[in-house]
């Protein structure tokens, strides 16, 4: 130290003297991140084995053996995960009891993933300085400073109106017609229209939808439900607000209902596109009912679970598509899996700025963080590399090829539901790893995101800039 100049130790000593005078920096308690995630956690396990219970008693099932404990607990955790994917008949091996609670399950999922969701992101705002809540709020016009009691009211009416809505659309059509009668229609209204919304694809019906294939009025409600649902609640919440003044959005719900419609127009033009001429799908009907099919298919990947073709009999090259979209999912805080629309609008636009050459990325005249910039690449990686694990132990325990796995796996882990019906034909083993895979999709995306805006630390100091050889 003394021999260096005496301006530059001079220098030290002032930064040393105006370090001690700073407050220490403490790192949050670890409640303020762990608290909210782990109680989400035991709350989803403590309901999911609630509900393998209730389906292993004798008056769950019609079937005298009855179910095994994986065929419950898959059941009950694809219903309140609200996947899709099944291993038995809904409305051929449940009896109304097991249908009930199934249905309850839906409900719970749905509902408690949006709150939950919603409550996540009004404590990562509360984590933040006053100026920064303010700035938040302003943003996202949804997680109100403080109001987080008032979510759940708002998220249940929307949920019920909206279900309400498709069942009453429902109803007439099934009972006038298709000849069911009244309280079948009543049933089966009920149970499709709360499936639909909440994006379980659970259907009483062994084929699922595949006997309305063509019938605009049972579809496109379906279809509108699955939107609604999984487009996410605080985009629900800021429409039915500022409807008609779309340049006051918030940066979310710009990026998330552009990215949505974007990808809701792919997957209808390509899916119809490719399955046209398929003799095993889309092949042997008549354009319009073409036309109702592939809109259908083109929008289920976003989480819906639903199907009017067989998934298994598709071309591989609509396989894939299908695959990339399930990856990608629906809208935060919504009934939706996967990565969420908005992350993949985040990860395009750096991709963007970074062909450009631009330092910074700038959407709808705002600039992203680094710090959303981050999580979303993190969030993706981690995603990927689930993905990819359970395909390759998928395909060392079992004697399916690589396309019908991965849609599998993808289906599983982004909640989707749409299978090509390897999954009831699945080892016990390979089984409980896609119940796994249904749990980290749907508890992982949100408790992840939130540990990640909640972890961040303010550094007084860096370390020298540097960087590898990229390419």
């Amino acid at each position: 130290m003394r021999l260096l100049p005496p301006a530059f130790r001079r220098k030290v000593g002032l930064i040393r003297r105006w370090r001690r005078r700073q407050p220490p920096v403490r790192a949050a308690p670890q409640s303020t991140w762990v608290a909210p995630a782990r109680m989400f956690v035991g709350l989803f396990v403590a309901v999911d084995l609630i509900g393998t219970g209730l389906l292993l008693l004798p008056a769950a099932h019609t079937g005298g053996e009855g179910l095994t404990f994986v065929q419950a607990l898959f059941t009950a955790t694809t219903s309140l995960a609200v996947c899709g994917l099944t291993v038995v008949g809904i409305g051929g091996d449940l009896s109304g009891f097991g249908e009930a609670v199934v249905l309850v399950l839906i409900q719970v999922g749905g509902i408690g993933i949006m709150t939950v969701a919603s409550v996540l992101g009004a404590v990562v705002i509360r984590r933040f300085g006053l100026r920064m809540q303010l700035g938040a709020q302003a943003e996202t016009r949804s997680f109100h400073v403080g109001n987080v009691r008032g979510m759940l009211g708002r998220i249940v009416l929307a949920s019920a109106v909206c279900e309400a809505a498709i069942a009453l659309i429902l109803i007439p059509r099934l009972w006038l017609g298709h000849g069911a009668s009244l309280s079948g229609a009543l049933h089966s209204g009920v149970f499709h229209s709360v499936s639909a919304f909440n994006n379980a694809g659970l259907s009483l019906y062994d084929d699922s939808l595949t006997r309305f294939s063509g019938d605009p009025l049972i579809l496109l409600p379906v279809a509108v439900a699955t939107v609604l649902g999984g487009i996410g609640f605080p985009v629900l919440l800021e429409l039915s607000r500022h409807f008609r003044t779309p340049q006051g959005w918030s940066l979310h719900t710009k990026l998330t209902l552009v990215t949505s419609a974007l990808l809701f127009a792919a997957g209808i033009v390509i899916v119809t596109g490719m399955e046209w001429s398929n003799p095993q799908t889309l092949g042997p009907l008549d354009t319009t009912s073409k036309i109702v099919d592939g809109m259908f298919h083109g929008v289920m990947p976003r989480s819906g679970g639903f199907n009017v073709a067989d998934v298994g009999a598709m071309r591989d090259a609509t396989l894939l598509v299908t695959i990339m979209l399930m990856f990608v999912g629906g809208g935060s805080a919504g009934a939706a899996g996967g990565i969420k629309v908005a992350t993949l609008a985040v990860i395009f636009l750096v991709v963007w700025a970074e062909i450009r050459g631009n330092s910074y990325v700038h959407v709808f005249e705002r600039r992203l963080s680094s710090a959303a910039i981050r999580q979303a690449l993190s969030l993706t990686f981690l995603s990927m590399t689930v993905v990819v694990v359970s395909t390759v132990v998928l395909l060392i325990t079992t004697t399916f090829d690589l396309t019908r796995v991965l849609f599998e796996v993808v289906s599983a882990s982004g909640v989707v539901g749409l299978s090509t019906g390897i999954t009831p034909d699945l080892p016990p083993g390979a089984q409980l790893l896609l119940v796994l895979l249904m749990v980290a999709g749907r508890i992982g995306p949100i408790t992840f995101a939130a540990a990640l805006a909640l972890r961040e630390r303010t550094r007084r100091f860096d370390l020298a800039e540097s960087r590898p050889i990229i390419g």
